[in-house]
């Protein structure tokens, strides 16, 4: 089943070569889910629809959407790209790993719905500035009931109390208080600071986030739990994530920036 010159705004998740000058390009949109259209001739010098399929694009579109199969674009308009993430490498691997998990999470063809507006927001608080370690965080701990897994923030799975200290439970399934800590001899050991944070990343409007501050100490633990629950509970990563994985690592062992010493005033070279 077709449907012509249809009119949607989409989203760049990921392209590929396709025979000697055509290029397959999948775009998430609200209405129609994960579509991969195919674009012939694209990668010769010239084509009219550059603009709206490079990575990090957002457009307006229209075109033919096959229930089946490959769908077909015919026009670009207003497309934006997330200049920023384009340009540095640091923001492209957080970027391709949201899309990548929105991409797992979803079956192809499946309505997007508010999804579409979770991924263009993610992308565009990184482009603007907002951290993007955080901004995955959020992305990675709301998108955990689409992977069929949705832990319980809000209070001890056990009694709800919530007004006691707390831990996570890969056994329950979501946070257990301190009175039934002996329940679970493998709970995950979270520090309270990151627990607070992923309790409030759980129902966090992305319209809301603007600066974040978090220590660098807060951050790898975020990361130490959320690594965690998406090796043994969802099973599975982006093939991006390798690479973000790799990155932070190189990063966690650079030395220090220098700082200027406060005894000696600033001059210019001569």
């Amino acid at each position: 089943m077709s449907k012509r010159n249809v009119a949607f705004q989409g989203l760049v998740l990921s392209r590929q070569n396709y025979r000697e000058s055509d290029l397959l390009v999948k775009l998430a949109t609200a209405e129609y889910g994960k579509k991969m259209f195919l674009l012939h001739r694209a990668k010769k010098p010239g084509f009219r629809m550059t603009a709206g399929i490079l990575p990090f694009t957002q457009a307006d579109y229209t075109g033919t959407i096959n229930e089946d199969g490959l769908s077909y674009l015919t026009t670009v308009q207003s497309a934006q790209q997330f200049q920023h993430i384009a340009e540095d490498i640091t923001l492209n691997a957080y970027a391709t790993y949201i899309l990548g998990l929105i991409d797992l999470a979803f079956p192809d063809g499946e309505a997007l719905g508010a999804w579409y507006d979770f991924a263009q927001t993610s992308l565009a608080l990184i482009d603007e500035g907002v951290d993007p370690a955080i901004v995955t965080n959020i992305a990675e701990v709301q998108l955990l009931g689409a992977f069929g897994v949705a832990p319980n923030w809000r209070g001890c799975v056990l009694d709800g109390r919530s007004d006691l200290p707390l831990d996570f439970s890969e056994r329950y399934g979501g946070l257990l208080c301190q009175n039934h800590w002996p329940e679970d001899a493998y709970r995950f050991h979270v520090q309270p600071k990151a627990l607070y944070l992923l309790r409030q990343f759980s129902v966090l409007d992305l319209h809301q986030v603007h600066a974040v501050t978090v220590t660098a100490a807060t951050k790898k633990e975020l990361r130490r739990v959320l690594d965690r629950i998406y090796t043994d509970m969802v099973g599975t990563v982006p093939k991006a994530k390798r690479f973000l994985d790799q990155m932070q690592q190189w990063q966690d062992h650079l030395p220090p920036a220098p700082q200027p010493d406060p005894g000696k005033e600033p001059h210019d070279a001569h």
